[in-house]
């Protein structure tokens, strides 16, 4: 018999919040240890082609929310993380993030600079959309870790793709810095009255018609 999980308990009890309480803020080191998830995500390539903006400001919050078809979670929450995206792989960003590999682990490696002069013959060359739509799928991983963390430690977050990129990227100043939004995450606290969602059984498939093993 598989024995009881804290996590696989916490993920039962997450769900898509969808009424938070406005009154509740996330304790600084809870949002803390979410981002943490996020930034220790896997990437392809080790290149972490994205970064989180953390807009807890209310008033940019407020900019935010008819951009999100006015979903009121972006307001009511404390914090909203906005996962942005590279808009192309450049030679600076790569060679930036292979240089930072061999600073961190005090020698180069052979295999490590050959694979770095790979992937500058290749990904720079390729269209910007292309590398873009590459860095965005990097960029979900980092929201499944910070999902997954936020259930730990019972935060509410609710994944947003429900608005326009073109305007939080405005609001955000995104562009200008090589960025494009993907993923908007309003962490908070759940108000269970107002909440249709919060008390019906969480519905997934079955295992058996989920997972194959061969």
């Amino acid at each position: 018999m598989t024995q009881p999980s804290l996590l696989i308990d916490r993920l039962n009890w997450r769900y898509a919040t969808k009424k938070m309480d406005p009154t509740k803020s996330v304790p600084a080191e809870k949002v803390e240890r979410i981002l943490e998830a996020a930034r220790l995500a896997p990437t392809s390539s080790g290149l972490q082609p994205y970064e989180i903006v953390v807009v807890s400001d209310p008033a940019v919050r407020e900019r935010i929310k008819p951009a999100a078809w006015n979903q009121a979670q972006i307001t009511d929450g404390s914090h909203l993380l906005v996962f942005a995206a590279w808009d192309n792989y450049t030679p600076e960003r790569i060679n930036h993030m292979f240089d930072l590999t061999n600073e961190v682990r005090g020698f180069k490696n052979e295999g490590w600079e050959n694979y770095r002069q790979m992937l500058l013959s290749t990904y720079p060359q390729r269209d910007a959309e292309v590398n873009y739509q590459h860095a965005a799928r990097q960029a979900y991983i980092g929201v499944g870790a910070a999902l997954i963390a936020a259930a730990f430690e019972e935060v509410d977050a609710t994944p947003m793709e429900g608005f326009s990129p073109d305007a939080v990227d405005e609001i955000l100043g995104l562009r200008a810095r090589g960025l494009r939004s993907v993923v908007i995450v309003p962490l908070g606290y759940r108000q269970e009255d107002g909440d249709w969602l919060v008390k019906l059984q969480k519905v997934r498939r079955p295992r058996d018609a989920f997972i194959t093993e061969v």
